[in-house]
């Protein structure tokens, strides 16, 4: 039988950087100090093409997940990580005309939190995780990899907190009184979605709990499933006296890392991003960023 993918292609004879499979969804056990977890995860693994080769042998590339997560039954991995690492480099030994291998991957993730030790149940995070590896002309192989985290919490826009305080002002003079300043103020709300992400060196590991709280932190308030009305009104309460925009949200995470997150080397890099899904316009807010630890260890706050 002609293998067809090792052919010559028919025209436009390039190098392809990235074929593969997505959207492949597997049960990953996962060891941590905690306890073990099992996470549904969804991955996205792929190799480059030869300019000289008409298509990539994706069977290999299912293959390599399956057998890496079914092993993780009798042998859990440490990481989300590290599962994306081993693949990334059996993407390599399998696919022997390629020299990068990529492999993206997000799973749900459950903390018992709640707004009162009463009210706690599993809230709903997502985990990501990414391994890219090269290989050199001599055969070697780098690895690098990445691990973050997504909450959903809310925001507060201050700017239309201090124009609703004017209007009311006016209408209701005694708001002008010195002592009703930290009053907190009407204004309108958003969903707000926050990722960070760490690039990590080598020997290097970030806690997941530790990223969502984080997260939740420089938001305007965290939300929760079980919310009683006194509870709806706490959270609504310490979302208006933490009004945010969303370029508020991405700083005060950014400042953030340095002191969370002590051992990380300077050459960490980390990739945030968060976006308000408005509630008043027709267009979300987004803002993101890239710095390394060390810029921000070293900044002046400017």
């Amino acid at each position: 039988m002609r293998d067809i993918h090792a052919m010559s292609p028919d025209r436009g004879r390039l190098r392809l950087r990235s074929v593969g499979i997505s959207r492949i969804r597997k049960p990953l056990t996962v060891e941590r100090r905690e306890g073990t977890h099992t996470l549904a995860v969804e991955f996205h693994v792929a190799v480059d093409l030869p300019s000289e080769r008409k298509g990539s042998d994706l069977s290999r590339n299912a293959e390599i997940l399956a057998e890496v997560v079914d092993e993780t039954v009798t042998r859990p991995v440490g990481s989300l990580e590290s599962a994306c690492s081993a693949i990334a480099r059996e993407l390599l030994v399998r696919h022997p005309y390629a020299t990068e291998a990529s492999v993206e991957a997000s799973a749900e993730y459950f903390l018992r939190k709640g707004i009162s030790e009463e009210k706690r149940s599993f809230e709903d995070y997502m985990l990501i995780a990414d391994a890219r590896a090269t290989r050199g002309a001599d055969g070697s192989v780098t690895l690098a990899r990445a691990v973050g985290a997504e909450a959903v919490g809310m925001t507060a826009c201050p700017c239309a907190m201090e124009t609703c305080r004017g209007r009311l002002t006016e209408e209701f003079p005694l708001l002008a009184d010195p002592a009703l300043k930290d009053l907190p103020m009407i204004t309108h709300n958003q969903r707000n979605r926050t990722r960070v992400v760490f690039e990590l060196p080598d020997a290097t590991e970030v806690e997941a709990d530790e990223l969502v709280a984080a997260i939740e932190a420089a938001q305007s308030s965290p939300t929760y499933a079980i919310l009683k009305r006194g509870d709806e009104a706490q959270v609504v309460l310490d979302a208006h006296r933490h009004p945010k925009f969303v370029e508020d949200v991405l700083r005060d995470l950014l400042a953030s890392l340095p002191s969370r997150f002590p051992t990380l080397p300077d050459a960490t890099q980390v990739r945030a991003s968060t976006v308000s899904e408005e509630s008043i316009h027709k267009y979300n807010v987004e803002a993101s960023h890239q710095v390394s630890l060390g810029e921000l260890r070293h900044s002046d706050g400017r």
